[in-house]
């Protein structure tokens, strides 16, 4: 009898234990514009860039890269429209640029601006009373060195200001200004043969926006920023002079604390996220998650991204992002393609919803250019 009663207490606490699982957990932080994948190209491949060949908009995706850029310069310029189904005014832009500088290292320099669209304020009655136009951007610059042939780091530092008060209403939300840091570092072997293919191995890392809490209130209460941890790999067929696939895979995980979930009285889950410094936040966000181990797992996010390359100058893709149901149930196809003429490249991409909850970027077309210029490096 004992027996059969521990089994059916082990029974019911395994089966609290799953329902725990199912609450939809999801991790928020202020700032999240930053997590925002703001070129065509990584668009295409299922918002993947932390271990692709280096491009004019590695900045976001690992700053480390540039130190094996082919061309002396590079600049980039993004667009991407946001919530176009809803409204027409709401996008991020912004431009990069990179130097470089000999054979070993390079550093590059990036604005990203978020436009949050305008809003027409009225009083009670319906009258006018003016306008509001909310945004957010950050500003950044980084260095990125050689440490021998095949590998290289970079570190970069960000300003990011958040401005999302409405000053005619007197609003109580005050500008953020702060400070992250990114670490990152890149990984490219030699080309080597395969048998009927060449082949170049790629990986790469990228811990990016380590910073400080922020507070948009006067009563205390601070937000974290998002510290994100993204790592992968990928590898490029050559299989010939004119034709390339490279196969990529990355997986992501926010480095902020597991909001712990509990039941009122009500039946809704309040979410209070720990009290903890942003560097002690980071270390415990890896076992932190009410849900045990699981949960754990489930926080990261995976994409996989695919992309033909003809002559180096027509380009296709696509690739696949998922994240986990109760993390916030991101998940979607994307397709893609390239153009380039001389030193300049037009990348496009598309965004195919694949979950029941609606994405920004559903049914919206992305765009990015770039221009390569100056001396030539030999890069594979």
């Amino acid at each position: 009898m004992k027996k059969i009663i521990f089994t059916l207490v082990i029974l019911v606490a395994f089966a609290k234990t799953i329902n725990a699982q199912d609450i939809p957990n999801p991790i928020t932080t202020a700032t999240p514009f930053l997590l925002i994948a703001p070129d065509a190209r990584a668009g295409g491949m299922g918002d993947v860039g932390v271990a692709t060949s280096p491009d004019a908009n590695s900045q976001h995706w690992n700053a480390s890269k540039f130190a094996f850029m082919k061309s002396q310069f590079s600049v980039g310029v993004i667009y991407t429209p946001w919530l176009r189904e809803l409204t027409n005014d709401v996008f991020l832009g912004g431009f990069s640029f990179a130097n470089r500088i000999d054979d070993r290292s390079a550093w590059a320099a990036s604005l990203k601006y978020f436009n949050l669209g305008q809003i027409d304020l009225t009083d009670i009655n319906g009258a006018p009373e003016g306008t509001e136009k909310l945004n957010e951007f950050s500003v950044d610059g980084s260095y990125s060195l050689k440490l021998n042939e095949t590998y290289s780091m970079g570190v970069t530092l960000r300003y990011i200001r958040s401005d999302l008060g409405i000053e005619s209403a007197n609003s109580t939300i005050n500008p953020v200004n702060t400070f992250a840091v990114d670490i990152s570092g890149y990984f490219q072997s030699n080309e080597a043969n395969y048998g009927d293919f060449n082949g170049v191995w790629r990986g790469g890392f990228n811990i990016s926006n380590i910073g400080p809490k922020v507070s948009y209130t006067d009563d205390g209460q601070e937000n974290y920023i998002p510290t994100n941890f993204k790592i992968g790999g990928g590898f490029d067929f050559i299989l010939d002079d004119y034709n390339k696939i490279g196969v990529n895979l990355e997986f992501n995980k926010l480095l902020v604390p597991t909001p712990s979930v509990s039941r009122d009285g009500n039946g809704e889950p309040p979410y209070l996220q720990e009290e903890a410094s942003f560097v002690s936040g980071m270390f415990k966000s890896f076992g932190d998650a009410p849900g045990g181990f699981s949960e754990e797992l489930k926080e990261f996010t995976w994409g996989l991204g695919a992309e033909y390359l003809y002559d180096n100058s027509f380009a296709l893709r696509a690739g696949y992002f998922n994240e986990s149901d109760i993390k916030g149930a991101r998940k979607y196809f994307t397709i893609g393609s390239g153009f380039k003429f001389k030193s300049t490249r037009l990348d496009i991409s598309y965004l195919f919803n694949a979950s029941d909850i609606n994405n920004p970027l559903e049914n919206t077309l992305r765009f990015s250019l770039s221009f390569d210029f100056g001396e030539i490096f030999e890069v594979y």
